[in-house]
């Protein structure tokens, strides 16, 4: 009825969903330690309101060297207005974009320039930049992050 052969692709076949199996969990609990873990890896300091990370769900790593640009809303000129550039360090971080000391309140946009990222990687990325449109109201501070792959993205208000 059933041959060694079938066997051995049954045991083939068991093997390979165990494998699956512990793959999954194991890139589950690398994005859970990445996006649990800001404290650990945190370079922000009382003297800035906005930091930023992006970190690479595809390799479970932080992006590093991804140019960052920070625009302030001109209601004047209705306009964005550059205010700050930067490039993400091997922690995936910008911790120092807005001085604290000022009044800070109004509307941003963090630009991340992430098309030679992935390129550099041999990967070919739908989102050439990725731009998250926030406001800051009051003193706190402002942690705006992404996670992303090549393919996708999406932001949250960290801490």
């Amino acid at each position: 009825m059933f041959s060694q052969e079938h066997f051995f692709l049954a045991e083939r076949c068991m093997c390979h969903i165990i494998y699956m199996k512990m793959i999954h969990k194991i890139s589950c609990f690398v994005l859970f330690f990445l996006l649990s873990s800001t404290a650990l890896f945190s370079q922000q300091t009382d003297d800035f309101q906005l930091s930023t990370h992006m970190l690479d769900l595809s390799k479970g790593v932080p992006a590093a060297q991804v140019p960052v640009t920070l625009y302030r809303w001109d209601t004047a000129g209705s306009e964005w207005v550059t205010h700050a550039r930067s490039v993400t360090g091997d922690n995936g971080r910008v911790a120092d974009l807005l001085p604290a000391s000022r009044d800070n309140e109004g509307m941003y946009k963090l630009r991340f320039d992430t098309y030679a990222y992935f390129t550099d990687q041999g990967l070919t990325t739908i989102y050439p930049y990725v731009e998250v449109v926030f406001e800051i109201r009051g003193k706190g501070h402002y942690h705006i992050p992404i996670t992303m792959s090549a393919n996708g993205y999406s932001t949250y208000r960290g801490n």
